[in-house]
């Protein structure tokens, strides 16, 4: 700017020096060429002031923009780690939360792992004291095998029946009755006594139509004779017929049809300590 005004004022040194002094041509024109040069250098200046100018309302106009961005920044940096540091809270929290969880349920699944070992124990021993007890019908078509965790006892019907009977032979009631001494000994065991029969059609058994009615009639017979005459608890029994649904081999032949007529007695530790630790 100073500059600017210093070639104005030179011009108009010349001007007014050109219209006082009387010079030759040759310094004349040297005068309007150097006049000519300043007024040239005095209009550029002019431009690049404009310039510089409009350069400098840029700068400022950006410079507020930038310290809107940086405020929004700062913003959106302060919601970030507010954010984090309750996440990070919540985080620790849900982490106690999940261990104690985690600890209560590592509990209760020993809990239960205690209860299914001592009730394997308990069928293993139930086992071995019905082998024991009954091993003298052993050859007269009586097993005990475990399966699923219960002891199943099961007795061919030529040991407990007459062929197209429901009245237990002599045999038979031997048999209940030694059977019925290791469950009086044994009061946490349920008793499920189910009738099976092969697939030949019932004929000429009275009141009996079908291998329905025969399976449920035999197995209430054990029912009876264990509880009214054996003396175990009736609230410990349950009287099933399976028809001849759940065969054991084929009823193609006498041998399959044979297994296939049977009475199971299904022996199950009851569980209501591992239902309370499910609950």
């Amino acid at each position: 700017m100073k500059n600017t005004f210093l070639a104005f004022a030179v011009l108009l040194f010349f001007s007014s020096l050109t219209s006082c002094v009387v010079l030759s041509p040759k310094k004349y024109k040297a005068l309007l060429g150097s006049k000519d040069s300043l007024y040239t250098a005095f209009n550029e200046g002019l431009i690049k002031i404009e310039n510089l100018e409009k350069e400098v309302a840029k700068l400022k106009k950006d410079t507020t923009l930038m310290a809107e961005e940086l405020r929004d920044l700062q913003n959106s940096y302060n919601t970030v780690d507010a954010n984090y540091k309750k996440l990070k809270n919540n985080s620790s929290s849900e982490i106690t939360k999940l261990s104690g969880d985690l600890a209560a349920r590592e509990k209760r699944l020993k809990e239960v792992e205690e209860v299914l070992r001592k009730r394997d124990e308990a069928t293993n021993s139930l086992k071995e004291k019905l082998q024991q007890a009954l091993l003298g019908f052993t050859k007269s078509g009586l097993t005990v095998e475990i399966k699923n965790g219960k002891v199943y006892v099961s007795l061919t019907d030529k040991l407990l029946f007459p062929s197209g009977s429901i009245i237990i032979d002599e045999k038979g009631k031997q048999a209940l009755t030694q059977l019925a001494n290791v469950l009086k000994q044994q009061p946490e065991i349920n008793i499920a006594v189910e009738g099976h029969t092969d697939n030949q059609k019932i004929n000429n058994l009275g009141q009996i139509k079908d291998n329905w009615d025969l399976s449920v009639l035999r197995a209430t017979s054990v029912v009876r004779y264990l509880t009214e005459n054996e003396k175990v608890e009736s609230v410990r029994m349950t009287a099933t017929g399976k028809g001849e649904f759940q065969p054991l081999g084929t009823n193609a032949n006498a041998e399959g049809r044979s297994k296939n007529r049977r009475i199971e007695i299904v022996l199950s530790p009851k569980l209501d300590e591992l239902y309370n630790l499910i609950k």
